[in-house]
């Protein structure tokens, strides 16, 4: 049996095959609400074949958002938008609908990417940003507001609030984004983090809030749903203080508070950073976490390959592949590893004449008849 497509494990999530659809952010939302893109956007995706869809970077405040078109869950509004769309995807598929939330913190009030994705003047429209400290992203850029204790008391307060709304949508599963130099991930390196307070200096003070945000978010989501977070692995800044050595302590703290996947991936905190890109370039990444700590791991990054994807768990280098940009590419991509891997995946009856011939059993059991 492929190991791509074995059943796996997330306490009560029975996942069919170790396929998972990395969040993706759309720039499509109004005022943080979802709108028709996400339903067409994650409708689709979530009749891929995947086992697990995990729902793009979602603000947990207003201040939060990347960008004036991200996706938000801080407010009555933005939580009543997304009804419809779990209505959807519950509706047609089988799939675990997970959630990643998130906070920018300086990267926060950005054009939309295909507006530039530079900072946005407060004259033009953007937003103070917060941050471990005011030091801003680039250099010319406005320097964010360093947080106080009632600010990340806020914060805190904002990750467990937006937890028990996913809890009311019937999310499956939480994701916390503390990754790609956002503001979690701002505070466990000390190139956005120079505070001389608890949550600065020594790497025990650094890893602090994110810490916290955690335990408060695993103690307000129902025990019987995962939480994982995504890393960023390393800086990819020489020198930066924030590597895997010191990511795989982070880990081991994440590990012993129960955490159910660590996503394993890097870079994000500086414009400095020169990432080594390449085929799975970050799977290294994920295996080291693995040995280390013994936590389920989720390894992303230029995964595109069938034998790639079947090679990283079979070898158990990690439990699960996420992929991005080659799912948005090819969102098809679990049917045609299942074609090659031997495989079956679920599929809606509408779609159950599409397999060629020669894949009878791809979607399993299918009858389909005219007259």
């Amino acid at each position: 049996m492929s190991a791509l497509f074995t059943p796996f494990e997330l306490r009560s999530l029975t996942l069919p095959n170790r396929i998972v659809i990395s969040p993706m952010c759309q720039y499509s939302a109004e005022n943080g609400k979802a709108s028709s893109w996400h339903m067409i956007h994650l409708g689709h995706l979530a009749l891929s074949g995947a086992s697990m869809l995990c729902i793009e970077a979602t603000a947990v405040e207003a201040d939060g958002r990347i960008t004036p078109g991200c996706l938000g869950l801080w407010n009555d509004e933005t939580e009543a938008a997304l009804v419809p769309v779990l209505a959807a995807i519950r509706t047609h598929s089988r799939i675990a609908v997970t959630m990643q939330l998130a906070h920018a913190g300086r990267k926060a009030s950005s054009y939309l990417p295909w507006e530039g994705g530079q900072q946005i003047p407060i004259a033009q429209g953007g937003w103070l940003t917060h941050a471990p400290s005011a030091l801003p992203h680039k250099e010319g850029e406005a320097a964010p507001i360093a947080l106080d204790e009632a600010g990340l008391a806020r914060i805190r307060t904002a990750f467990v609030e937006a937890a028990r709304r996913a809890d009311r949508l019937g999310i499956d599963g939480l994701e916390l984004h503390a990754a790609h130099g956002y503001l979690m991930h701002e505070f466990l390196s000390p190139i956005a983090n120079q505070r001389n307070d608890a949550y600065g200096g020594s790497l025990e003070n650094r890893m602090r809030f994110p810490l916290e945000v955690f335990d408060a978010v695993r103690a307000a989501f129902p025990a019987d749903k995962p939480v994982g977070v995504r890393i960023s692995a390393s800086d990819w800044v020489e020198g930066s203080g924030w590597g895997i050595e010191q990511a795989l302590v982070f880990a081991g703290e994440l590990g012993k508070r129960g955490v159910d996947w660590i996503d394993v991936s890097s870079g994000g905190v500086s414009p400095l950073q020169k990432i080594a890109l390449g085929p799975g370039y970050q799977v290294p990444f994920a295996e080291a976490v693995k040995q280390a700590t013994g936590v389920n791991t989720i390894s992303v990054g230029l995964i595109t390959e069938v034998q790639q994807a079947e090679e990283i768990v079979a070898s158990g280098k990690a439990d699960l592949v996420a992929m991005a940009r080659g799912m948005l590419y090819d969102p098809r991509w679990p049917w045609h590893a299942a074609a090659k891997l031997g495989a079956s995946v679920d599929a809606p009856p509408q779609y159950w004449r599409a397999p060629p011939h020669e894949q009878k059993t791809l979607f399993r059991e299918t009858r389909f008849g005219t007259r």
